[in-house]
């Protein structure tokens, strides 16, 4: 069986690395051969966000454009497209029309956020927003012949439309993503984040509560791809990181304690319901604790007091971090919990069996 998916973005991104990326081997270990075609390449991925190349990334993403036509052709050759949230990252969905349409081919359509849910860049702002075209999910769910979804809560809403829809949530190798020996005689402790530009504002809201907790413990802040040249925090020591997909796993095992706040009012509460909790498997497989929002997702992953902790405002937020810092026993047992939890609901075969049915499942159904 053949399945060429259409990704947004390259194996840089989360999304297209651990929603695809991943699943080649496995999918092909099950008699399917799955080949990505990402419509963003690595260079201009990179310079995307950046304000000062917007003029030669336009001129990229026209070329991009022009090129995806090519892959109809290629997509026309498989028994399935897969489609990672959207075949173009603007305009309408031309592509998935011409690929479920003119050429007849079952589309299973994969979201791992609320891509329905429209909310204004913070990089391109309105303009963004113009061209981001935000009704295309719902119509790509309409002619999906299945959906996979990242969490129930996107599932529910695909289910709304009509659709068919499969729960398969983002997972990671737990054989690359394992513990380490934790020796910090020579850092000390370590809080930590790894995040994007996009996401970046979430961790400045607990920056208050930070301020406070060093006043009374010594730690170390690391923050990996914050997009920022530089991040400051009074009283607190600040490790800020460029993201490096080489270094990646070992940025997750260099944490003693991972953040993960999520700020519901940032973009749009639905955007944030819509989140599927993806770093905190990363921080249960590498076996850290962690300190989460409850919003979305989170609420479904691991246990709350056993893998980790949640807190919805400065206080919960100063009280948890305040008994990890404190308590390095806390700290192990809690870390042992969520590695446990993470390889007994995470496994990267069961997921990929889950993905194989429901690509045979969209095929036969065609």
């Amino acid at each position: 069986m053949k399945v060429v998916a259409l990704a947004s973005y390259p194996v840089q991104a989360a999304a297209t690395r651990y929603r695809l990326d991943q699943f080649t081997g496995p999918l092909s270990e099950r008699g399917i051969t799955l080949s990505i075609l990402p419509f963003l390449d690595a260079k201009l991925f990179e310079s995307l966000y950046q304000r000062n190349a917007l003029p030669r990334t336009a001129l990229g993403l026209v070329k991009a454009g022009l090129l995806r036509f090519k892959d109809v052709l290629a997509a026309r050759r498989a028994d399935v497209v897969l489609i990672q949230r959207e075949a173009m990252i603007f305009g309408p969905p031309v592509i998935e029309w011409l690929c479920t349409h003119l050429k007849g081919i079952p589309m299973v359509l994969d979201l791992d956020d609320a891509t329905y849910i429209p909310y204004t860049s913070p990089t391109f702002g309105r303009l963004g927003k113009a061209f981001k075209w935000f009704s295309k999910t719902d119509d790509l769910i309409g002619w999906a012949s299945l959906v996979t979804c990242g969490n129930s809560a996107i599932a529910e809403y695909v289910t709304s439309k009509g659709a068919m829809a499969r729960v398969i949530p983002t997972v990671v190798d737990n054989d690359v993503f394992h513990p380490v020996p934790r020796n910090r005689q020579d850092e000390g402790l370590v809080l930590g984040w790894i995040g994007t530009h996009s996401t970046f504002p979430y961790l400045e809201s607990t920056f208050p509560v930070l301020r406070e907790l060093a006043r009374d413990y010594h730690f170390r802040l690391r923050i990996v791809g914050a997009g920022k040249s530089e991040v400051r925090i009074t009283g607190v020591e600040v490790e800020n990181l460029e993201w490096e997909l080489d270094r990646e796993v070992k940025d997750f095992q260099s944490l003693d304690i991972g953040l993960y706040p999520i700020d519901p009012g940032l973009y749009a509460s639905q955007w944030a319901a819509g989140k599927s909790g993806f770093k905190s498997i990363q921080y249960m497989a590498v076996g850290i604790p962690f300190v989460a929002t409850p919003v979305g997702a989170v609420r479904e992953l691991g246990k709350v007091g056993s893998t980790h902790y949640c807190a919805t405002n400065p206080a919960e937020w100063r009280e948890a971090l305040s008994t990890l810092i404190a308590d390095r026993e806390s700290r192990e047992q809690m870390g042992a919990a969520g590695r446990r939890w993470a390889l007994k609901h995470c496994g990267l075969a069961a997921h990929a069996d889950k993905l194989a049915s429901a690509l045979r499942e969209a095929a036969q159904g065609s």
